[in-house]
C-alpha cells in the first residue's frame, strides 16, 4: 500500500537542507556581522558618553558618591638662598619671601653658611621646588666668607665626573647677582659662575640671571635696589606661570628686550664653539629652551653642525700634533746645547686652563697641588681613605702633590683624561725643590682654610690638626721620580717631618735604584703580560716591558717598604692571575695593594666604560684567586668604600696579629739618622712599623671603615660608581 502524499518524509526535508546549505550559510554569516556591527557602535556610543560625563557624575553614578580630582602641583614652594657679606642679600632675601608668600606658596630662606650641598643639594631635583640664589661677589671677585664653601663645592662638582652633567635635572633655578661694576673684571663673578655651574650640572633656569649693580651711575635701573625690584618682579610673574603649569611667561613678565647683553652661548644640550674668544663660555640666559626660538639666537651664538664638529675637532687635532712635533724637534735641536740653557716651560697655557680647570693649584712650570676629597671628608667625621686604614695615615694631614705634572704612559683609566704633559725624559725647565715644597705646602694650608668657616660639619680639632701637614702623597698625577731633584726633594720633606708615599710607574729603573729612603716606594703593576700592559699603560718607551721588569727588580733591592699597586680593570686584566704571581715574586714586595679601576667618565682618549668597573665581590675574589698562588703572602686589610684590599707579606704578621701601619715618629728619628751618617746607618721596613687595629682588618664588620668616624653615602642620581 503507498504512503498518503502529505505524510511527512524526513529524507526529503534533510535532502532539501543540503541542497540549500550554501543559502543558510549565507544567511548565518550576514546576522554575525550584523551582531558584531551592533556590538561595535554601542561601545563607541557607551564611551563617548563617559567621556562627556565628568568623572565626578560617573562616580556618583556608580559608587553613589563623589572624588575630587587629584591637583597636579606645579610649584610645592620656594626655597631662597643667599650670600651676604654685608647684610644687602639678606635683606633682598627677606623682601623676596613676602613677595612669594603672596603666591600663597610656602618660603624658605636659607643662608648659604648653613646649608651643605654634600647632602641636601641634590634633594632640590624631586622637590618642585624652585630654588633663587642671591649671592654678592666680595674683593676680587671671590664669594662672601658664608658662600665660600658653596661656591667651591658647586665649582668641583661641575667638573667631577662622579656627579655628571644630569645630577641636577629636574632642578629649577634662578640667580640675582649682587655686585660693582666699577671693578668690571669681577663684577657679578659669583653670580655668574653659580649660575653656570648650576646648568652644568644639570639644572634648569626658570628666568634669566639678574645682576645689581651698586655703581648708581652704571646701573641699568639707577640702584641695585631697583635692579633687584626689577628682577624680582620679573620672577613672581614667572612663578605665577609655572604655577599654572606653563612652560613660558609668554613674554609678559619680561620687561627687557633679549639683546646680545642678555642673550649668552648656547643652550644646555650642545654648546657651541666660539673662534677667537678666549673667555670661558656661559649657558644661554633663559628660562627655558621654549622661551626663544632659533631666530632669537641668530647671530648671537653661532651653532656648530654635527657634521662640521668632527671635521673642526680633527683640524684642531692636527694643528695640535704639528704643534708638538715641531717643539719636539726643537727639543732635540737644542739638547746638544750646554746645561746653563734653559729649556722650555712644561705648562703651556693650554695645559695650565685644562688642569685649574681640574681644581689643580699649580706651582712654578711643572708642579701641582690639589685638595684630596678624602680630606675633606676626614675633617667632617667621614672617614679617611684606604691610606689610612691600610697604614695609619692622618688623611686630613696629607697633602696630594706631584714636582713633575708630566708622564711617560697615557693609561686608558687616567683620571686626568691625559690633559697632563708626557715625555720620556726630563727636558723642560727645571724649579728648584724648596720652591715646589713651600709652593705645595703653603697652596694645600690656604685650600684647607676654607674649611675654617662656612663648612657645616667640619670638626675643630680636626682642622687644627689638618693645618700640620705630616704626610705628602706624591701621587696627585704625572711621574714624580721625573724631577732631576726628586732625592732633594724627598729629603727637604723628611726635614719638616713629613712622611713620603712616592708612586712610580715602572718606566724608570736606574732613578728607582737612584731613590733616598722615602717611607713607602710604589710601584704601580697595571698588567702582567707585555700585550695587556701595552693595551692599558699605553707607554711612550718602545723598551717599555724591559724596562717594567727591571724597574720590579729595582724594587727588590730597597730595604724601606715597597708596595705593588694593581688596578683591576674588568675584561682587560683580571685573567692572568698566574702570570702577576710570577712578577710578585720578581720584585718580592712587602705590600700589593689590589683596587678596582675607577671609572672617570667617557674621553675620546679611552674606551673604558662602566662596564669595566669590577665590583667589590669581583675584586675580593680576585685576591682570594692571588693569593693562593703565592704562599708568602695573605689578605691583611680591606677598604670597601675604595673597592680596595691590601696583602700583605707574612713577615708583618707577629703572633697572630697584622702590623701594617706605620710608626711615622720612628721613621722621622731612622731617617734622621741616616742623613746625619751620610747614608751609612741604614734601616729597614721592621724597624718602623705599628699594629694594624682590629676594625682594619681583613674580614671585620667594619669593612675598613674607622669606627670613630660617620659613614655617609652621597644622595647622587648618578649611576653607581663602584670603584670611587
Amino acid at each position: 500500500m503507498d504512503a498518503p502524499p502529505d505524510a511527512w518524509d524526513p529524507a526529503s526535508a534533510l535532502l532539501s537542507l543540503w541542497t540549500c546549505r550554501f543559502y543558510l550559510y549565507l544567511g548565518f554569516a550576514v546576522g554575525l556581522g550584523v551582531w558584531i556591527c551592533v556590538q561595535v557602535l554601542s561601545r563607541q556610543v557607551k564611551k563617548s558618553q563617559e567621556r562627556s560625563i565628568p568623572k565626578a557624575t560617573q562616580d556618583l553614578m556608580t559608587n553613589g558618591y563623589t572624588t575630587l580630582p587629584k591637583k597636579q602641583i606645579f610649584v610645592s614652594g620656594v626655597k631662597i638662598f643667599y650670600g651676604s657679606q654685608t647684610g644687602t642679600a639678606k635683606g633682598f632675601a627677606t623682601v623676596l619671601a613676602k613677595a612669594v608668600t603672596s603666591l600663597d606658596l610656602p618660603v624658605a630662606v636659607i643662608n648659604l653658611k648653613d646649608y651643605d650641598p654634600d647632602d641636601h643639594l641634590a634633594e632640590e631635583v624631586t622637590s618642585s621646588s624652585v630654588c633663587a640664589f642671591l649671592v654678592a661677589t666680595y674683593t676680587d671677585g671671590r664669594p662672601t666668607e658664608g658662600a665660600e664653601w658653596f661656591c667651591k663645592w658647586l665649582e668641583e662638582a661641575s667638573s667631577d665626573f662622579r656627579f655628571g652633567r644630569t645630577y641636577l635635572k629636574g632642578m629649577r633655578y634662578a640667580v640675582f647677582g649682587l655686585g660693582n661694576s666699577a671693578y668690571p673684571s669681577h663684577f657679578n663673578k659669583v653670580g655668574k659662575n653659580v649660575d653656570k655651574w648650576l646648568w652644568m650640572l644639570g639644572a634648569r633656569r626658570v628666568l634669566a640671571r639678574g645682576d645689581g649693580d651698586c655703581d648708581v651711575v652704571r646701573s641699568k635701573h639707577g640702584s641695585i635696589e631697583a635692579d633687584f625690584r626689577a628682577w624680582k618682579t620679573r620672577f613672581v610673574c614667572r612663578l605665577q606661570a609655572l604655577l599654572r603649569g606653563e612652560k613660558s611667561c609668554g613674554g609678559k613678565c619680561e620687561s627687557k628686550q633679549h639683546s646680545s647683553e642678555d642673550v649668552e652661548p648656547a643652550p644646555h644640550p650642545g654648546a657651541a664653539l666660539r673662534h677667537g674668544d678666549t673667555k670661558e663660555e656661559e649657558p644661554c640666559e633663559s628660562s627655558s629652551e621654549e622661551e626663544f626660538g632659533a631666530d632669537d639666537h641668530g647671530g648671537l651664538s653661532p651653532v656648530v653642525d654635527v657634521e662640521d664638529l668632527g671635521k673642526m675637532m680633527s683640524l684642531a687635532k692636527k694643528e695640535k700634533r704639528e704643534e708638538e712635533q715641531q717643539e719636539e724637534r726643537s727639543s732635540f735641536r737644542n739638547r746638544g746645547k750646554k746645561e746653563g740653557v734653559e729649556g722650555r716651560a712644561m705648562l703651556t697655557p693650554a695645559l695650565r686652563e685644562a688642569l685649574t680647570k681640574q681644581g689643580y693649584q699649580l706651582i712654578g712650570s711643572h708642579s701641582g697641588v690639589k685638595l684630596c676629597r678624602w680630606t675633606k671628608s676626614m675633617l667632617r667625621g667621614r672617614g679617611g681613605c684606604y691610606k689610612h686604614t691600610f697604614y695609619g695615615i692622618e688623611s686630613h694631614r696629607c697633602v696630594e702633590t706631584t714636582p713633575s705634572l708630566a708622564c711617560a704612559n697615557k693609561c686608558v683609566f687616567c683620571w686626568r683624561h691625559h690633559t697632563n704633559p708626557v715625555g720620556t725624559e726630563w727636558r723642560w725647565k727645571m724649579d728648584q725643590p724648596e720652591k715646589i715644597l713651600e709652593g705645595a705646602v703653603q697652596s694645600h694650608l690656604d685650600m684647607m682654610k676654607q674649611f675654617r668657616a662656612g663648612v657645616p660639619g667640619v670638626k675643630a680639632e680636626r682642622f687644627e690638626e689638618g693645618m700640620k701637614v705630616k704626610h705628602c702623597a706624591l701621587s696627585l698625577v704625572g711621574e714624580p721620580i721625573m724631577y732631576p731633584e726628586i732625592n732633594r726633594f724627598l729629603q727637604l720633606l723628611h726635614q719638616r717631618k713629613i712622611s713620603s708615599f712616592l708612586v712610580t710607574n715602572a718606566q724608570f729603573p736606574a732613578e728607582i735604584r737612584n731613590l733616598k729612603p722615602v717611607t713607602q716606594l710604589y710601584v704601580s703593576v697595571d698588567a702582567s703580560t707585555k700585550d695587556s700592559l701595552k693595551k692599558i699603560d699605553r707607554p711612550l718607551f718602545k723598551d717599555f716591558w724591559h724596562r717594567f721588569l727591571d724597574s720590579l727588580e729595582a724594587l727588590a733591592t730597597k730595604q724601606q717598604r715597597t708596595v705593588y699597586r694593581l688596578t683591576l680593570v674588568k675584561s682587560w686584566n683580571v685573567d692572568e692571575l698566574q702570570a702577576y704571581a710570577d712578577l710578585v715574586s720578581l720584585g718580592n714586595p712587602d705590600f700589593i695593594e689590589v683596587k678596582g679601576v675607577t671609572y672617570c667618565g667617557e674621553s675620546a682618549a679611552s674606551s673604558l666604560s662602566m662596564a669595566n668597573v669590577p665590583w667589590h665581590e669581583e675584586v675580593v675574589r680576585f685576591v682570594r684567586e692571588l693569593v693562593a698562588l703565592i704562599p708568602d703572602y695573605e689578605i691583611a686589610c680591606e677598604h670597601e668604600h675604595s673597592n680596595c684590599l691590601l696583602v700583605a707579606h707574612r713577615q708583618f704578621k707577629i703572633d697572630g696579629e697584622w702590623w701594617t701601619w706605620i710608626d711615622y715618629g720612628r721613621f722621622q728619628e731612622l731617617i734622621q739618622e741616616y742623613e746625619d751618617s751620610g747614608g751609612l746607618k741604614t734601616f729597614s721596613t721592621k724597624d718602623y712599623m705599628a699594629k694594624t687595629p682590629p676594625w682594619a682588618v681583613f674580614g671585620a664588620r667594619e669593612r675598613g671603615f674607622d669606627p670613630r668616624d660617620t659613614r655617609y653615602q652621597r644622595k647622587s642620581r648618578s649611576k653607581d660608581l663602584s670603584g670611587c
